[in-house]
């Protein structure tokens, strides 16, 4: 998986609002539209950890990693049905985000820019093909289809949303000829304010997508805000 990764919008789950694909993904985006949230945690493969940050401003949102002593940053900036991405250099200046690094490792992790952005969830026209249960949980599955022109490295992307907690449970993103290439399994989540839920630790894993065989696996685990009350993970 993250947001992404990665805030839950408030919102009270009802019965209508579980038939409208475009209304569940809104509250499993990585941001909250409306809250002021900061974020830190780690990115861990084979026993190297490198620092991550997000920093949720309503529709600004800016992600950070510590690598080799630098903090490399980069801008989200959330529009009416649009997403733009920026780098931040050290001097503050912001430039349009490169379509070629998009696809990079991060720290030599399986969570690229693409996956750490979640720009994926601002797809337009999501479909609800249903419901799963993931990990004992209930969840919304939406199918998310790659606009024509998006430079990003998934044709497909299916989402699973927890029914009651309107959190994001597991990301699979798929290839043009349907071979998976990267899984996010979220295996908890805390609450980090009135009825605002959001990720805490998640397993990204790249795959064949020739055979479906896993080739990689990182963690991603943010620490509870200090200001976070209220139960952690799923209950």
């Amino acid at each position: 998986m993250i947001r992404r990764l990665l805030a839950v919008a408030a919102f009270a789950v009802s019965t209508a609002f579980g038939q409208d694909a475009s209304r569940i993904l809104e509250g499993a985006r990585i941001a909250a539209t409306l809250q002021q949230t900061d974020l830190h945690g780690n990115l861990s493969k084979n026993g190297a950890r490198t620092p991550v940050h997000l920093y949720l401003r309503g529709k600004d949102i800016q992600l950070a990693f510590d690598q080799g002593g630098a903090t490399q940053r980069f801008h989200l900036r959330l529009g009416d049905g649009k997403y733009d991405l920026f780098d931040i250099a050290d001097d503050g200046k912001t430039t349009r985000f490169p379509n070629n690094k998009l696809t990079q490792p991060i720290a030599g992790s399986d969570m690229t820019y693409e996956d750490l952005s979640f720009r994926f969830f601002y797809w337009p026209n999501p479909i609800l093909e249903g419901q799963d249960n993931i990990s004992g949980q209930t969840c919304y599955k939406i199918r998310l289809n790659k606009p024509k022109g998006d430079p990003g490295r998934y044709e497909v992307v299916y989402v699973w949303v927890h029914a009651k907690y309107g959190a994001f449970m597991q990301v699979r993103g798929y290839n043009k000829a349907g071979g998976l290439l990267k899984q996010f399994q979220v295996e908890d989540v805390m609450q980090i304010g009135n009825g605002v839920w959001t990720l805490r630790k998640m397993q990204i894993s790249s795959h064949d997508p020739g055979s479906g065989d896993r080739i990689g696996i990182t963690s991603l685990l943010f620490d509870t805000p200090k200001s976070s009350s209220g139960p952690r993970g799923l209950r």
